[in-house]
């Protein structure tokens, strides 16, 4: 009787679900007074006088309009924006996605057990996969915990996407096929797919009703290792996943279409619980520089990645770990949890594995062949070409900041988050010596299948901060006092944007509204300071933090001329990871981090100064 008791008790990770809020629509006159702001760091006089005009008269003619049949739209949607979202920010998209959308993220696991080590890749790689198919079970069961933030559950249907989960090309449309399933709801694939030397292997981590264990893995990638490296490569199929997206789609057809078996592989890739891609490559890493790892999971072979598949879990040659994920189904946090759980179990076990050592005699791995032709090939070889051109223009730069970190930015009331991104403000101004409009990711998941909202942290107040650090005759008082109201602006955007209060979101639903009652562009969306100031897709900071534990991560710049900023937080130092576009001659992420180094220095020194 206790025990089915505590079973009842018991939380389940998706039990809050149906009780959690419906995403608002936020005022139309709120959101456009916060649009006013946000563009005024971005305009002289004349511009914003006219931006200014031209939004009041959206609010009071053709906003209202599109705000009711908002409103309407909502009224029969528990989240009216999840389906626009995932289609215009993610499904629509053409340009190649697994380069350009996907995020990456080095295994903090060499700072402890597993430094690099040539020869532990097999070993290490059946750890940390049992692990993950543990996390994989504890999903399945529902007995991971929901995230809260004091008592209030989040919305964890993200958590769903992360395991059998893939996107299917479309020649105008891609679409998210998941396979996930719970117990209570049925049956869930239970497959892994491993990609090694351009060849597709598959086997089960279930046997005889229970997980395989690492000995018994152990033997599987042995096998894959072995037979992969004594015989000709294969393929490489994966490649095309890095193609263009309408290209992709209609390759995708035409290798269906020359075999119906063709269509059963890609069906067992789709509905694996991950990929596990066996790289042959070495990255170097020291504890001051973690670049090389990151670009090497980024720009790495890419036909050992399925570029579609939720999750790559990735292996380098030396031991050292990584993944790449698809971006349409899930955000970073959902990857932070499941890294950040594998690298605890392999620090409470000391990156070893103490159950038996006993192997049952398991089936081997099923390779899975694709029928090519000529054609094919081309593709493949055209895939491989335009992913390498595009990845050897990447410049990738990953430092960590060890002179201090969240527990003396606590100590002096300053809140971290806010501390990197003015930093950030600060020496995109001294490079650029103007001020960069900044996408930073707030999360909405306290309400239904709620994701992210724009927080946009180039404010005046950051500005006429950054003003005042190059300006000589502006004394120390004035530019802590500066600062500390830029610190109060961001930290007040971010509680509104995770309250469901953010407007860029709001824009788009009205810009949506507008398309699908077949009515022209409204002219706010056409005014030169809507994309000026980041406007639909131009932001030349495209930021957010990863979290405050040791994952990292990092994605490309969302437009050609900008950077890419993740950044993690420690107790005792920032972890900054920072991309940008070599062919762009004004932008340069090596000499953007050494200058955010120094503005942490300059902002802690603002803070310590006997003048004050």
């Amino acid at each position: 009787m206790e025990n089915q008791l505590a079973k009842s008790t018991e939380e389940r990770t998706f039990q809050y679900q149906d009780s959690l809020p419906s995403l608002p629509v936020p005022s139309l006159e709120e959101s456009l007074k916060k649009y006013l702001e946000s563009v005024k760091p971005f305009a002289n006089e004349e511009e914003y006088k006219k931006t200014e005009e031209i939004v009041q008269k959206f609010q009071n003619g053709l906003g209202e309009k599109l705000q009711q049949k908002l409103l309407e739209r909502a009224k029969g949607k528990r989240n009216w924006l999840e389906e626009w979202w995932l289609n215009v920010a993610y499904l629509e998209v053409r340009i190649p996605s697994q380069l350009n959308v996907n995020f990456v993220g080095a295994a903090p696991h060499f700072e402890h057990y597993w430094p690099a080590k040539a020869g532990t890749e097999l070993e290490r790689g059946s750890i940390s996969l049992w692990h993950n198919m543990n996390y994989w079970q504890l999903l399945t069961k529902e007995k991971l915990p929901v995230d809260k933030v004091g008592t209030t559950p989040l919305d964890m249907h993200q958590f769903r996407m992360l395991f059998n989960t893939c996107k299917v090309p479309g020649i105008t449309r891609d679409s998210i096929i998941n396979y996930f399933r719970t117990e209570h709801e049925g049956h869930c694939p239970s497959h892994i797919v491993v990609l090694c030397r351009g060849r597709v292997f598959a086997f089960d981590v279930i046997h005889e009703g229970c997980l395989i264990t690492p000995p018994e893995i152990l033997r599987q990638l042995t096998y894959i290792h072995k037979k992969c490296h004594s015989e000709p490569v294969g393929p490489g199929i994966a490649a095309l996943t890095s193609e263009e997206r309408t290209r992709w789609a209609k390759a995708r057809e035409y290798l269906i279409s020359l075999d119906p078996e063709n269509l059963t592989i890609l069906e067992k890739i789709q509905s694996s619980l991950l990929v596990y891609s066996i790289e042959d490559g070495r990255p170097h890493i020291t504890p001051e520089d973690y670049s090389e790892i990151t670009a090497m999971i980024l720009i790495g072979d890419p036909a050992v990645r399925w570029g579609d598949k939720s999750y790559n879990l990735i292996s380098f040659s030396d031991g050292l770990f990584g993944c790449i994920c698809d971006h349409a189904p899930f955000d970073a946090m959902v990857m932070v949890n499941i890294s950040h759980y594998v690298d605890e179990k392999i620090l409470e076990n000391e990156g070893r594995w103490k159950g038996s050592e006993k192997v049952r005699d398991i089936p081997l791995p099923e390779e899975l062949v694709f029928t090519v032709d000529e054609k094919i090939l081309n593709d493949i070889s055209h895939a491989k070409a335009q992913y390498l051109k595009q990845a050897s223009d990447l410049q990738i730069v990953v430092r960590p900041f060890r002179s201090f970190g969240k527990q003396l930015t606590k100590k002096k009331r300053l809140h971290p988050d806010t501390f990197i991104q003015l930093a950030l403000h600060l020496a995109y101004y001294r490079l650029h010596g103007r001020p960069g409009c900044c996408y930073e990711t707030a999360m909405t998941r306290y309400f239904y299948h709620g994701r992210t909202e724009t927080v946009r942290s180039c404010t005046t107040e950051a500005v006429r901060w950054c003003q005042s650090m190059q300006d000589p005759s502006t004394s120390l008082l004035e530019r802590r006092r500066k600062m500390l109201q830029a610190f109060a602006k961001h930290n007040k955007m971010m509680q509104e944007c995770s309250a469901g209060k953010g407007f860029d979101r709001h824009l788009l639903g009205l810009l949506l509204i507008a398309k699908e009652e077949g009515l022209p562009v409204p002219e706010l969306y056409k005014d030169p300071l809507f994309s000026k100031s980041g406007g639909g897709g131009n932001f030349v900071l495209s930021t957010s933090l990863i979290g405050y534990l040791r994952i990292q991560g990092l994605v490309v710049p969302m437009v050609h001329n900008g950077y890419g900023f993740f950044y993690s937080i420690r107790d005792d130092r920032f972890v900054v990871a920072c991309s940008a576009w070599k062919s762009c001659p004004e932008t340069d992420a090596e000499k953007l981090v050494r200058l955010i180094f120094r503005a942490f220095h300059d902002m802690m020194q603002l803070m310590n100064s006997a003048y004050l």
